[in-house]
């Protein structure tokens, strides 16, 4: 079966870094679209993705992607009355760390990266793309290639992205969202605690499924391409 899904990056380096991804599942037959981070705390631009997002049938979101495709479910469920498959990579619901959800990074962590974002964001946005490849044996030969896909981002929709990592908890929407959900975490991810996975799986929501990917670092959307597509292919035939 052919889906229109909807692909949303995460912070820092752009939409690119999803290309092999979009290019995998288009090759498969579905009919994808991606695109950027945004401003979710403005309603207005939040709406224009949301009438946006209404036009497909999955929301596919990678870290921060993940918590807007949340946002963009629960807003459409709200609006229209219908519920689009949910799917989210590498992606905590809440990513900074708040009394019902522990399972994050530190508030002291979160506000030394912040503050350092705001002395010196090359060499944060650096820091942060190892990061995000760190914990594999292929981290270097992964950041590697990630370079090549990264677009400088305008400072300002960056900062938008962590004010948003740092106030978002979109745990009661996973808990109580009536759609297909599919929550993918990987093993070796060094910005998303790994215990994560049981604590989304101990929300018990209605249509929910959780998977591992063992050996995997944060970026496995973008150095695992083949991989993540069967996970998403698996899906989708489920609710085929």
């Amino acid at each position: 079966m052919i889906y229109k899904i909807l692909l949303i990056t995460g912070w820092g380096g752009g939409a690119e870094l999803l290309r092999p991804l979009h290019e995998a599942l288009a090759q498969k037959g579905h009919i994808v679209e991606r695109i950027n981070i945004f401003n979710a705390l403005n309603d207005e631009i939040l709406q224009q993705y949301v009438e946006l997002a209404a036009k497909f049938d999955v929301i596919v979101g990678w870290s921060l992607g993940g918590q807007l495709a949340t946002l963009l479910v629960n807003q459409i469920e709200k609006q229209y009355a219908k519920q689009k498959m949910l799917i989210t990579l590498a992606s905590n619901p809440c990513f900074v760390a708040q009394l019902d959800w522990s399972t994050a990074m530190s508030v002291e962590t979160f506000l030394q990266f912040k503050q350092s974002f705001e002395q010196d964001a090359i060499s944060t946005l650096k820091r942060f793309g190892l990061l995000v490849c760190q914990g594999t044996s292929s981290a270097k030969k992964d950041f590697l290639a990630m370079q090549k896909l990264i677009r400088p981002q305008p400072i300002v929709l960056l900062k938008q992205g962590l004010e948003l990592l740092e106030q978002l908890n979109l745990v009661d929407i996973c808990k109580k969202y009536q759609g297909r959900q599919l929550h993918v975490f990987a093993e070796h991810d060094a910005l998303v605690p790994y215990q994560i996975s049981q604590n989304i799986q101990n929300l018990a929501a209605k249509n929910q499924s959780v998977i591992s990917v063992e050996g995997a670092s944060h970026g496995f959307p973008c150095f695992m391409v083949e991989q993540t597509v069967q996970i998403i292919e698996d899906f989708l035939k489920k609710t085929a």
